[in-house]
């Protein structure tokens, strides 16, 4: 956390204290009165347990000054480099003190294209007076700026912008919206007016004209303040298309690099000072980077994985076989309706913005176990948006190119007559003995029944697979917010790969990586995911969606790689997902719950919000007719949030 502005150690350590479960281990704080600045930071202690790890982190020249979360995982490398243009008397072995004398040397967007890693930081400048924010390619760590006031403030989460004294926290109307739509809220938006996420790849300067002096009126997009400007030291556009320009349709050639490059990625994720294990689900992904992670470290990897009582979503026994088969230490932990309830309770407060995935409860409980054990922990997080693992990416073209002939009124006629049937019925006709068994069935096939009756056009197909208030967002806002993801900077020559793109642009930061940093935070647990690494990317965007989509089966090359490590027939199933029955338990364990949540009386308390058409989608949802866990969901997590932040 960070502020500028009048600065006191008072509301710095205040703002420090409201992330400590960030950072449990070290806490610094650095004001410099004159500049009017001041940098708070709190530390998990990963690389370099010592004092010489201890930010913030001055340069040697003085010149700079780093706040830093995350890690570079390539930082030996760079050492070796800066030692080049001649001895560097190093304080220690931290990734920290490396980074910030490889941007003394290059300069910060030289520095952060040659650093391989997931991070966000703040840098100030002491000669130029200067602050720079910068996130990590991807965005997997958070990073978050605004005003109060005519006071700056930055940091990873908006727990520390609240704990400053004057801070309004005027929730955003349209934003909401955007959040109702999504289910997450999209960068470089927060739910707060006149509050940003940096984008990932991004680097945000802000000078002395935009410091201590707030815009009169919150910009719609916070580039357009005076005295701030943006940068994109990596853009996955140019690396989008680039791929495309040299894709590998050799199959042993493209899984040899793949392979190189996973394999390197892995062995330099598995460093640290501190005990490193990895989450193992027993799909494609988390299989292969615990295969890998093996192979890297030479002995047996701790593995740690959750089971249901429900046996649709229950991945555990596949997870265990696995586990068996590679020879780890293999950890299971059986969640209860009891755990996801207290586990709910502590979603507002964890998830300090609203958001709603309903992973993140599994995701929680799996890393709160997890830290039991280890301090570090690898995932398969990237692999399903590289290398085609969605259903959304199958059912497009398997639906569509059946359907093409058929005038737009006839896929629409079809369309409500699929969403007619129950998902209940869907979900009974989906377990009979010569059905296949496709998990969540009723809930899939509403889906491909809303993309049917949407206009036809991708973007809308989409919209259809991923909005869940598809048909009305229930609030009232003064203009539809564009979705950042469809910015048109990247056009496919495949449907799928378009939605992939999009998914990488917005899905996987803003849903699946925010659930998983703060899930996992919340508990002093750092989750890192080796399918993002950089020249993984790169791979993935070289590789044709032939060899991503084939033969009917998603992720071929994966599977090829796995295939060297663990037998098919552990692998090949139908694709779960991550979740908990949560459908089910909100009709259920959760349903008291709930329904003080959903009631009229309490709708009504939040301004705009139509009661009658959330309540009309939460007495679907009771009587079967329809699923709506998720659209209720993101309705329950704003009301949960507005009650505790």
């Amino acid at each position: 956390m960070l502020t500028i502005g009048a600065v006191t150690e008072t509301v710095m350590r205040a703002m420090a204290d409201a992330v400590a479960h960030r950072g449990p281990d070290d806490e610094g704080v650095w004001i410099d009165a004159g500049a009017g600045i001041g940098l708070a930071h709190r530390r998990l202690s990963i690389v370099d347990l010592s004092a010489a790890g201890h930010q913030p982190f001055h340069s040697r020249c003085g010149r700079f000054v780093l706040s830093y979360n995350g890690e570079i995982y390539n930082h030996a490398e760079l050492r070796r480099t800066i030692e080049e243009k001649g001895p560097v008397p190093w304080r220690g072995h931290s990734d920290t003190e490396t980074l910030l004398e490889a941007i003394a040397l290059w300069g910060l967007s030289e520095a952060l294209q040659r650093a391989s890693g997931m991070f966000a930081l703040a840098l100030w400048d002491r000669e130029t007076r200067e602050l720079s924010l910068a996130r990590d390619r991807v965005g997997e760590k958070p990073l978050y700026y605004g005003w109060s006031g005519d006071r700056l403030l930055f940091g990873s989460s908006l727990a520390s912008f609240r704990a400053v004294p004057g801070f309004a926290g005027e929730a955003d109307p349209d934003v909401t919206a955007l959040y109702l739509r999504f289910n997450c809220v999209p960068a470089p938006y927060s739910i707060y007016r006149r509050v940003y996420k940096v984008m990932p790849g991004t680097i945000v300067t802000i000078d002395q004209r935009a410091i201590g002096r707030a815009p009169s009126q919150p910009p719609a997009v916070p580039s357009r303040q005076v005295g701030l400007s943006t940068m994109r030291y990596w853009s996955l556009a140019t690396v989008a298309k680039n791929g495309a320009g040299r894709a590998e349709h050799d199959p042993d050639r493209a899984l040899a690099t793949l392979e190189q490059r996973l394999t390197t990625a892995v062995a330099q994720q598995t460093m640290g000072d501190v005990p490193i294990g990895a989450f193992l689900s027993g799909g494609v992904d988390s299989s292969l980077i615990v295969a890998l992670m093996q192979r890297a470290i030479g002995e047996r990897v701790r593995t740690f994985t959750l089971g249901f009582d429900d046996p649709l979503m229950d991945e555990a026994p596949h997870a265990a076989a696995i586990a068996r088969h590679l020879g780890t230490e293999h950890h299971e932990h059986y969640i209860t309706p009891a755990d996801a309830a207290d586990a709910v309770a502590a979603m507002p407060s964890i998830y300090d913005e609203p958001f709603a995935d309903s992973s993140q409860i599994a995701t929680y409980i799996l890393s709160r176990e997890t830290r039991r054990t280890v301090t570090v922990a690898l995932s398969g997080d990237g692999g399903d948006e590289l290398f085609g693992g969605y259903n959304r990416y199958m059912m497009t073209s398997r639906i569509f190119d059946r359907l093409s002939m058929l005038p737009a009124s006839g896929r629409r006629g079809l369309g409500r007559m699929l969403a007619g049937i129950s998902t209940d019925m869907w979900d009974r006709m989906g377990a009979l003995p010569f059905a296949p068994n496709v998990p969540m069935l009723g809930n899939k096939a509403h889906k491909v029944a809303r993309a049917m009756r949407s206009g036809g056009g991708l973007d809308e197909i989409y919209a259809a697979f991923t909005e869940e208030w598809h048909s009305g967002v229930p609030i009232a806002h003064d203009r539809r917010i564009a979705a950042p993801a469809l910015d048109g900077a990247f056009e496919a020559k495949t449907r799928e790969e378009q939605m992939m793109y999009w998914d990488m642009m917005s899905y996987l930061p803003d849903d699946i990586l925010a659930k998983v940093d703060r899930a996992s935070m919340a508990v002093g647990l750092e989750v890192r995911a080796p399918m993002l690494d950089r020249d993984v990317v790169a791979a993935a965007w070289e590789t044709p969606l032939s060899l991503k989509i084939r033969d009917g089966q998603s992720k071929w090359l994966l599977r090829q790689l796995l295939f060297r490590y663990v037998p098919p027939v552990l692998i090949e199933r139908p694709k779960t997902g991550f979740g908990v029955p949560l459908g089910r338990w909100l009709r259920g364990p959760l349903r008291d719950w709930a329904e003080s949540l959903l009631s009229t009386a309490a709708l009504d308390r939040v301004a705009g919000l139509d009661a009658i058409a959330v309540q009309r989608r939460w007495q679907q949802h009771l009587r079967g007719t329809h699923d709506w866990t998720a659209a209720l969901w993101s309705v329950l997590m704003l009301m949960g949030w507005q009650s505790e932040c």
